[in-house]
């Protein structure tokens, strides 16, 4: 058997190859959904992402008899380690073909290289934090993931345990059917208790975002998912810079009547984003916008049946004013209204945060994928390397 060779990423033209390695690996796979090269290119672009303001990685593709078999990157972030704390590195993008050579060369690759930056722990796979595409799917092979979830064989779990790596948190995907719901018939009562409160008594507004000045709705979303989220295990606050830039990203897909700003006194102080399963549309468009990607995703558009619920937080001082139960309202609304929508997924949410996924069983809700972010101890180097 041929020896495998990890090579790390140097030209525009490897980094295609990075980004395709997938394609070849899962072309066969239904479940599996073509990225569009395109916005993958720039969002691994050094230069454009401005993650790497306060990160750095390397990219690193397995390659056996010339062809590509694997990828992964290792990372550091500065802003992780300010929120986070402890001497950890990350890896991220990880594909493999169903190999323990191979999986093992790439994890080895990648460990090193954090090593040689003086870190004593590597955990993920995180592209390239936990508010990206996170973890390695362990439940739900058998569905195809909604717009920004990642998809793996039943073998990626297998092989990472093999290599050493230990679990450190488990994100759930929770399935929640929306449009055959009336008021009060499946939804736990205390649920329309909770928003009647908070759009009467406490004084609350929830209105639609207006994406035709997204600039401005962001920054109001941004200090609301800040504090929402400062508790949550691996958390990193997005720079404002980061936000505009995925902002940018997915101005295309945004629906307005799914994204939702709550405020008191002129204060924004809840927010919710849900997105169209674009992925209903990229799964026949093969990760190319021409000659006719254009054309098939605008008209495919129209008839998107399922939504994920992306975000969806409320600052700490209002936790018990009922607002996350209005926006729960807003999205039953949303989906009794005109249009395809009948339900979709709601997540990740942390295994570990009881009141979300109590809320989520409160409204009928079913835990359909797991995914599993990993972690493993390594070996510091003695002289640390930049």
């Amino acid at each position: 058997m041929a020896s495998v060779e990890i090579r790390p990423v140097r030209s525009r033209r490897e980094l295609k190859r990075f980004v395709k390695v997938p394609f070849r690996l899962h072309r066969d796979s239904p479940q599996w959904v073509a990225p569009l090269i395109l916005e993958r290119m720039e969002f691994l672009n050094r230069k454009k992402n401005p993650w790497f303001e306060h990160g750095e990685a390397e990219y690193l593709i397995a390659e056996r008899d010339g062809e590509p078999v694997g990828r992964i990157t290792a990372q550091v972030d500065e802003r992780w380690d300010e929120t986070q704390g402890g001497s950890d590195a990350m890896f991220g993008f990880f594909e493999t073909v169903d190999d323990p050579a191979i999986a093992a060369a790439l994890l080895d690759a990648a460990g090193e290289w954090a090593a040689s930056r003086g870190r004593s722990r590597i955990l993920g796979p995180m592209d390239f934090t936990t508010n990206d595409e996170v973890g390695i799917l362990i439940e739900g092979h058998d569905l195809r993931p909604y717009i920004l979830e990642n998809w793996h064989p039943p073998y990626y779990k297998s092989l990472l345990e093999a290599h050493g790596f230990g679990k450190a948190m488990d994100l759930l995907m929770w399935e929640l059917e929306l449009g055959s719901l009336k008021e009060g018939e499946k939804f736990d009562p205390a649920i329309h208790a909770a928003a009647q409160r908070a759009l009467g008594d406490e004084g609350v507004t929830i209105r639609n975002i207006d994406k035709g000045d997204l600039e401005h709705e962001m920054r109001l979303f941004t200090p609301v998912y800040t504090d929402a989220w400062s508790d949550n295990w691996g958390f990193v606050p997005p720079t404002d810079a980061e936000v505009a830039f995925h902002a940018k990203i997915l101005k295309q897909v945004i629906d307005e009547n799914w994204a939702y700003i709550a405020e008191k006194d002129g204060e924004a102080i809840g927010a919710a984003l849900t997105l169209p399963d674009i992925n209903q549309v990229l799964a026949k468009m093969g990760g190319r916008l021409l000659p006719f990607g254009w054309l098939r995703f605008l008209l495919g558009k129209r008839r998107i049946d399922r939504v994920r619920v992306l975000a969806l937080g409320v600052k700490h001082a209002y936790h018990h004013t009922g607002v996350a139960a209005g926006l729960y309202l807003k999205h039953l609304e949303a989906a009794a209204g005109p249009g395809p929508v009948e339900g979709g997924e709601m997540g990740w949410i942390l295994e570990t945060n009881e009141p979300m996924n109590r809320a989520m069983e409160g409204m009928g809700g079913t835990v359909v994928k797991r995914y599993r972010i990993y972690e493993k101890a390594i070996q510091a180097s003695e002289s640390p390397s930049r």
